[in-house]
């Protein structure tokens, strides 16, 4: 769906004016390489706060805490 929509505004950008979604569409790859380290960054980032996250939790998990514990 997210794919349709862009190709549908890229369309009506190419109807009103041309060379600007010409330029898009070459510069696209460019933007999509210089957003890449950030797209890493937010991936390690998400990592190391679940690890912590699962690093803080262990001890509770280990003394019978969390879902087992309000099935009872």
């Amino acid at each position: 769906m997210k794919t349709l929509f862009a190709l549908g505004v890229w369309c009506l950008l190419f109807v009103l004016c041309w060379p600007l979604a010409i330029l898009a569409l070459l510069a696209w790859p460019f933007v999509w390489l210089l957003s890449l380290p950030f797209r890493l960054v937010g991936i390690t980032f998400s990592a190391l706060f679940a690890f912590l996250g699962a690093l803080l939790m262990l001890p509770a998990r280990l003394l019978g805490g969390g879902r087992m514990a309000t099935a009872r």
